[in-house]
């Protein structure tokens, strides 16, 4: 055996790991991760508790939106991604409009729910479709792009199960939030959605997560483009000119053939007597 015989496998598991760490950083990076549930749930916690306390709707509205646009300000300026900062703010103005105008309470959440239900049943058409959409996300974020969908199934399975997941998970939050919303009061309606904010999302997550952990490495489509770009630029300076080499009107090319011929050029041969 020889020795890179011997350090393969330990060259494998290297890069194994090394794949699964950019999975686990992608799937939070996607996600929001801790910082995104804090965004996404503690407006709403705010805006239940001055709401049962004062029972002023304008109030607690008003509140909530100002502890989002704070958020989003101090992701700002820590210079993080605030795709997720972004999203909360709209969803809690939307939400702090409607019920102003509105004048129930109630439909503060109202289109934070309807969001999580269009998002679930996006989850369920894109399984059932064989675009999971969970692989759609991820894998940019991994540099395989959708080589999943062709080149590795067990990848793709993965992903048809987390996303089938997230899915069914949502869609049973929406069908404990949308009876509470018809028939529930105010409060009741915001103490179980902010309970039912981060654990679902938890859950999501760690299946998310099983499931790709069993799954093959992603293939890394990006490096092999490069490297393909690298063979092809040392073939071409590998590859002497054809033209200089089969032209016979440059100048030598007669001294040459003749010369491997084992003769001179006419011009070059003694005169006769």
């Amino acid at each position: 055996m020889t020795p890179d015989d011997k350090t393969t496998p330990t060259g494998h598991r290297a890069a194994a790991a090394d794949s699964r760490a950019a999975a686990d950083t992608a799937l939070l990076e996607a996600f929001g991760g801790v910082r995104g549930m804090v965004d996404t749930t503690v407006p709403g916690l705010v805006f239940v508790l001055l709401y049962t306390i004062k029972r002023d709707i304008h109030l607690a509205a008003i509140a909530a939106l100002g502890l989002t646009v704070l958020l989003g300000l101090a992701r700002l300026v820590r210079k993080e991604t605030l795709k997720h900062a972004f999203s909360g703010v709209f969803g809690v103005a939307f939400g702090a409009v409607f019920a102003m105008m509105s004048g129930d309470a109630k439909n503060f959440y109202l289109p934070g729910m309807l969001y999580t239900l269009g998002l679930a049943v996006a989850y369920v058409l894109s399984a059932l479709f064989r675009y999971p959409l969970i692989g759609v996300l991820l894998g940019p974020m991994l540099k395989e792009n959708l080589s999943w969908r062709t080149r590795n199934p067990g990848r793709f399975r993965a992903y048809t199960r987390a996303t089938w997941a997230w899915g069914l998970i949502l869609l049973a939050k929406s069908a404990v939030l949308f009876p509470l919303y018809w028939w529930g009061d105010a409060t009741q309606l915001g103490w179980v959605k902010v309970a039912l904010g981060i654990p679902p999302f938890l859950l999501c997550v760690y299946l998310t997560w099983i499931f790709l952990a069993k799954a093959p490495p992603p293939i890394d489509v990006i490096a092999e483009m490069e490297a393909e770009e690298k063979a092809e630029r040392e073939r071409e300076r590998g590859t002497p000119d054809a033209g200089q080499a089969t032209d016979p009107l440059l100048p030598g090319w007669t001294d040459r053939i003749v010369s491997e011929a084992g003769t001179e050029p006419a011009d070059r041969q003694p005169p006769r007597h």
